[in-house]
């Protein structure tokens, strides 16, 4: 039964959770679990129904059908006290408190250990204090709430969580209003309360390349149950993600964690000759201005091939590890006779891509529009 003691290791598990609105459920059949040093995230798109389940487990929704379980024990069965003990919630809400700084703001976390009065002690005070630090935020102790910026609140509301000593912490969105060291340093934060301290962190976000980074494992949400739900490696290889947010297949690049624009439209107008990432910014450029491009000749296992083969209308690779053989090298010179630019990205020669100088005399002897800089690039378009 719901009820009883749930032998597992999990710090915070659901069983058949369904949530929703009104009676009517959004989500069914949720299993998920977190356990000790555990970082779980919520991706999707916006709408699908990420902040529904994070606010059930929170407690903050009633489930509709299901169970969530705390150390074991079904979270109905728990006071307010205990689970503030237990767990940790920062979402999204932005609703300030009137003529509260922000030390009073971060030491209402402490609430779980304090007596009936609220009344701190100096150890509830080291806490906040440190927790003010971690995230940077002691030198705004003193200000209102109200004064602050959206980001400098962000960093209140997980310094708030972070003094509740929580074992589990619940965070929607966390990143939203942060900044990029903001963001890094949240991160960082989370996954040292994860695996220093066995803090089990579930969470939510829109920056996929991040959670791709930080996550033991990725919960994909979209329709009415869990579309997928694995490693980082399982669930970023393959059409996972393009299925999830309906971007056509290849957009997504699984390598850099990086969302490429469609190609060009029309004739192909320019090849570049890259390789080793010098041709990526290229290719980025030729994009914004809606220039069809081919690139070669690359090996297959070249950075540049990642990003040229969402946005290259053609891209001649050799086999790995191997010279072009002479039906490559001219397929690329067809390629050169039809182009009106070709771009010398600068990736230094060697044994296998020897060929690209023979590639760069045969562009010069046509008479082709060479260009060896960005700025260059960008005057010829």
């Amino acid at each position: 039964m719901a009820d009883k003691l749930k032998t597992d290791a999990s710090r915070i598990s659901t069983e058949s959770l369904a949530v929703g609105y009104g009676g009517e459920p959004l989500i069914r059949d949720i299993a998920l679990s977190a356990e000790k040093g555990e970082i779980i995230t919520l991706i999707g798109p916006n709408g699908s129904g990420k902040t529904t389940i994070l606010r059930t487990i929170a407690r903050q929704l009633a489930p509709l059908f299901g169970t969530v379980f705390i150390e074991g024990r079904n979270m109905k069965a728990l006071s307010g006290r205990e689970i503030a003990r237990e767990m940790a919630v920062v979402l999204t809400e932005r609703i300030r408190p009137d003529l509260m700084t922000c030390y009073e703001f971060v030491s209402a976390g402490r609430y779980p250990y304090t007596g009936r009065f609220g009344l701190l002690t100096d150890r509830d005070r080291e806490e906040v204090e440190r927790a003010l630090k971690l995230v940077n935020a002691y030198e705004i102790s003193d200000r209102y709430v109200s004064e602050i910026s959206d980001g400098q609140y962000q960093r209140i509301l997980i310094a708030r969580a972070v003094c509740q000593e929580p074992d589990i912490i619940v965070l929607d969105e966390p990143t939203s209003f942060l900044d990029i060291k903001h963001k890094k340093e949240l991160l960082e934060i989370l996954s040292s309360m994860a695996k220093q301290k066995g803090v089990a962190v579930l969470m939510s976000l829109h920056e996929i390349d991040l959670a791709e980074r930080i996550s033991d494992r990725i919960v994909c949400v979209k329709g009415d149950r869990i579309a997928a739900y694995g490693a980082p490696d399982e669930i970023f290889a393959g059409s996972t993600i393009s299925d999830l947010y309906g971007i056509d297949p290849g957009s997504y690049d699984s390598l850099l964690g990086k969302l490429e624009l469609s190609a060009p439209k029309g004739n192909i107008r320019c090849f570049v000759i890259g390789g080793n990432g010098t041709g990526i910014p290229f290719y980025r450029e030729l994009q914004k201005k809606n220039y069809a491009f081919a690139a070669g000749i690359l090996m297959p296992n070249d950075i540049d091939v990642s990003v040229a083969s969402s946005l290259a209308a053609r891209v001649v690779c050799t086999e790995p590890f191997m010279p072009a053989t002479d039906g490559q090298r001219e397929e690329a010179e067809r390629l050169i006779d039809i182009s009106e630019v070709v771009v010398i990205a600068g990736c230094p020669k060697g044994e296998y891509n020897a060929v690209n100088s023979v590639l760069e005399q045969y562009a010069i002897s046509k008479g082709k529009t060479v260009v060896r800089s960005l700025s260059g690039l960008r005057e010829v378009l």
